[in-house]
């Protein structure tokens, strides 16, 4: 098989195509000849080596991933749900870029009737990222507003759709004209453009009594604003520091970084208690450690897709051999929705 593992943090040249051993699986393991890999903001922060758990989980070899599509080609001796032509969704604990790759059977959903293989491989993170976000962490109310950062991109468009489906009144925030109208699409009702109107005015308008979540994964550049336009019993869900990147470059700016680090806000409990509101934070890759709380994400996910209840986001295909290109799509800021590798 082929794999990407990062010869060592950096760039995109980080990223080394190898050959390597075919996997077999054990006897709770799914085989899983692959056909399409999720490509997530995620994966950059492991290139750059920043990624907290990869170290603890990746092994010697980090082979960049969470998420893969394909056909079952084996299974363990103890599996008993997939057998070998199965057409499957995997979810891994980094692993994924590669042709081939062994999951455990807990880990492994059935490919959705009309779902193709880049839908299947780039639905798990981002809707697995939202659902936390806001069934676990923020427990929506018909009714509620929700305002989402980076609406248009993969978790931003699962944001949205997972509020709509709920009967939030959502606001979704785009960085560029080109991606209003897929936010639109997606269910938004009010779009607001960043980059052609003042970004906490418009909010103002769109929600005068403040939001009852704020999805945002752009750290120090809009997080102050964010806690600050809630009302009482509002929460700020973080899931990520995007700002720390400069966009358009695949290196970390050690000077950008810092400044950025430094002017994350803190927030002060004694006044968090007096306004009634609060700021909630998580890594996805944990959730491996809760299979229980997993399998019921995915269960409500797949029901929901399985019964249209959902609207899967565009995706931008990428050869496996151009992995280095999906980096800088993501870098780029550009893409509307998701990146697969496509083998």
């Amino acid at each position: 098989m082929r794999r990407v593992i990062v010869n060592k943090p950096g760039g995109t040249r980080a990223l080394v195509i190898e050959s390597a051993p075919e996997p077999t699986p054990s006897g709770d393991e799914v085989c899983v000849e692959v056909r399409a890999i999720g490509v997530n903001f995620a994966d950059l922060v492991v290139r750059l080596g920043l990624y907290g758990s990869a170290k603890k989980y990746a092994g010697p070899v980090v082979v960049p991933g969470f998420e893969v599509s394909g056909t079952v080609r084996a299974v363990g001796e103890r599996v008993t749900s997939f057998r070998p032509g199965d057409e499957v969704i995997g979810v891994t604990r980094f692993g994924a870029y590669a042709t081939a790759i062994c999951i455990p059977e807990a880990q492994v959903l059935r490919l959705p009737r009309g779902v193709s293989f880049t839908q299947g491989a780039t639905f798990p993170v981002a809707f697995l990222t939202a659902w936390y976000a806001l069934v676990e962490l923020s427990r929506l109310r018909p009714g509620y507003v929700v305002l989402v950062h980076s609406a248009a991109g993969g978790v931003g468009s699962a944001l949205v759709a997972l509020a709509k489906r709920a009967g939030c009144r959502v606001i979704g925030v785009v960085g560029s004209t080109h991606k209003v109208a897929a936010v639109e699409a997606l269910g938004a009702d009010v779009v607001i453009d960043k980059s052609r109107e003042k970004l906490w005015a418009a909010v103002e308008r769109a929600a005068p009594d403040g939001c009852h979540v704020v999805c945002d994964a752009n750290g120090s550049e809009t997080l102050r604003q964010s806690y600050a336009h809630l009302r009482p019993m509002g929460r700020v869900i973080v899931y990520g520091f995007h700002g720390l990147l400069r966009r358009g470059s695949d290196r970390l700016n050690p000077l950008h970084a810092l400044i950025g680090l430094m002017q994350v806000p803190r927030f002060n409990p004694l006044k968090m208690v007096e306004k009634n509101t609060g700021v909630l934070a998580f890594n996805l890759s944990y959730l491996f450690d809760e299979l229980p709380l997993f399998r019921e994400a995915m269960t409500e996910l797949m029901t929901a897709l399985e019964r249209g209840e959902l609207r899967l986001p565009a995706v931008t295909e990428v050869p496996f051999d151009q992995v280095a290109r999906a980096h800088e799509l993501l870098h780029s800021g550009t893409t509307i929705g998701k990146v697969a590798l496509v083998v």
